[in-house]
């Protein structure tokens, strides 16, 4: 009987983990090509895993909550010969790979039961590094840890060994021409304090305690790494944004019914963020030690508060390649998906720069904390009218203006006080420049 090792599948850039949520499929129950067999999650988004082939689950070896390595097997599969599986092209009788045109987040090896024990072995000690169409040795595999090259940059190398089998001599010349990456992982070099923590005081009876869930617990984790990594430093401007609200306010019943969107601020606080980035490009950077990452994408993330409470941040991506019905187009999908749990890990993670509109939830301004491998963040404040002195063909008057501050958190080791104001300044100026008379058929 040919047995099909399901592994926890790869579920995006630089992911290496994921926790099993719940499965749907019991040992001895049958599943059908692509149908759902668990559900798993990352610090970025849930997923489903499905079935490579038809057939009946033999064994189960991961249970609820546990957090698995990406390549790890999962699960054991009987294959029903009868129906028949579409293996890739191998020349080696003892393994197959199956690999699933209609999910490619699914990584599956065919195994005849005549595979040795040494294969397995070798297969289960690498499988996190493992590339779906070839077997990566150890030397490989060694080469690649040292030189921080990511999953996705090993599985694009072109394999000029036997089937296709990535060499040393392939990664060597990869090395030697391609472009410089970032690591997969943050390598923090902030030493560990010795400072003891002072005792928190709990009241039996009182006082409950509350564990953090998974997604909570990536937040922390990502948040303080941050503040130890970035020297931030936070700057602020009001801005007048009287003319962007009477001229949503205007138009927005009549874009919905022409577009069938709607219309919310987001897009275009995302545009005019995107006119400021072209301007202060340096803004748009990553570090690596003692190195800029210059980013050519203009890839805007925006936190999403999510019915949990947890945070997570959808991508608009090319924001500066958009007009202003793709922009809303796109940060509707993003809000609904978000909402729903539905986002793909293709919409999340590979933002070059975050917004976070915490007016959202009344907050007069914030202080962000910057969203690694990032060098900015910037806080959006709530909209208020009040008395404002303006200058007017008239002299100086008293009127009735929409006001919101606007804050920007900044990583002070590659964003001086020059850059950060004058891009913050920037964003504001486009904001206050727009234009009321503007169309809404582009």
């Amino acid at each position: 009987m040919t047995t099909v090792e399901l592994k926890m599948p790869r579920m995006g850039e630089s992911i290496s983990e994921a926790t099993i949520l719940n499965w749907l499929k019991n040992v001895g129950d049958a599943v059908s090509e692509d149908e759902t067999i668990l559900e798993v999650a990352t610090d970025k988004v849930d997923s489903e895993v499905p079935s490579p082939c038809d057939g009946v689950i033999a064994e189960i070896r991961c249970q609820p909550n546990e957090v698995i390595e990406v390549g790890k097997v999962i699960a054991i599969i009987h294959a029903d010969k009868n129906l028949g599986i579409k293996n890739s092209k191998s020349k080696d009788p003892k393994a197959e790979t199956v690999n699933t045109s209609k999910s490619q987040t699914t990584i599956a090896t065919v195994e005849k039961e005549s595979s040795s024990p040494e294969q397995k072995e070798m297969s289960q000690k690498h499988s996190g590094f493992l590339n779906p169409d070839a077997f990566l040795s150890p030397l490989v595999i060694s080469i690649a840890q040292k030189e921080n090259l990511t999953i996705e940059e090993v599985q694009s190398i072109p394999g000029t060994g036997s089937d296709g089998r990535i060499r040393k001599s392939d990664v060597m010349l990869y090395l030697k021409n391609r472009k410089y990456p970032l690591p997969s992982r943050p390598q923090s070099t902030v030493s560990k304090s010795t400072y003891n923590a002072p005792p928190i005081s709990f009241v039996q009876g009182k006082d409950r305690i509350v564990e953090m869930d998974r997604m909570r617990g990536m937040i922390a984790d990502h948040m303080v790494y941050s503040k130890h990594t970035s020297p931030h430093v936070t700057s602020y401007i009001e801005v007048d944004v009287t003319n962007i609200v009477n001229w949503r306010n205007r138009v927005k019943k009549e874009f919905q019914e022409m577009h069938g969107e709607k219309l919310t601020f987001t897009p275009l606080f995302v545009e005019a963020v995107a006119k400021a980035i072209i301007a202060y490009p340096m803004i748009n950077v990553s570090v690596d030690e003692k190195k800029i990452v210059v980013h050519k994408d203009i890839n805007i993330g925006m936190a999403t508060a999510l019915p949990s409470g947890n945070l997570i941040v959808p991508v608009v991506r090319n924001a500066d390649e958009k007009n202003l019905l793709g922009l809303a187009k796109n940060v509707n999908h993003l809000a609904t998906s978000a909402r729903n749990n539905a986002l793909k890990p293709d919409e999340i993670g590979g933002s070059t720069f975050t917004i976070s509109n915490v007016g959202t939830f009344g907050s007069l301004m914030g202080t962000p904390i910057i969203n690694q491998p990032e060098v900015a963040i910037l806080a959006l404040g709530i909209i208020k009218k009040r008395p404002e002195v303006i200058t007017t063909e008239k002299g100086d008057e008293i009127a009735i203006r929409s006001m919101m501050y606007l804050s920007l958190s900044f990583d002070h080791r590659v964003v001086d006080g020059f850059l950060g104001g004058s891009f913050l300044r920037k964003v504001g100026d486009e904001l206050e420049a727009f234009d009321s008379n503007r169309e809404i058929k582009q």
